[in-house]
């Protein structure tokens, strides 16, 4: 049995009892989350929806709320002394899938 789910504008595939990593999800660590945005289920035989399937979702957990390693951005132009460091670290939210609802 598996979902394909759309959050923070990416598409994933779930299975009941993975463990995902997504963009960042409002709540706290052991709060639940329902995705509601299901564009494919499978149990017995594959359903697609158009965009959407009718009365699916996706019931997960929160497990951590954390942030990624630091992406470094070097600007650089030679000859000129210019040289420019930046750096950003992406939010996220682990979040392990409990239960798939389809009709």
């Amino acid at each position: 049995m598996y979902a394909i789910i759309r959050t923070g504008g990416k598409q994933y595939k779930v299975s009941p009892g993975d463990v995902i990593q997504v963009e960042k999800l409002r709540g706290d660590p052991g709060a639940g989350v329902e995705f509601n945005h299901v564009f494919a289920v499978r149990k017995n035989n594959l359903v697609v929806g158009a965009p959407l399937v009718e009365n699916a979702k996706v019931k997960a957990t929160i497990l951590s709320n954390d942030r990624a390693a630091k992406v470094r951005v070097l600007k650089f132009k030679r000859k000129k002394q210019y040289r420019k460091t930046t750096g950003h670290r992406q939010s996220f939210s682990k979040v392990v899938i409990n239960e798939i609802v389809a009709p």
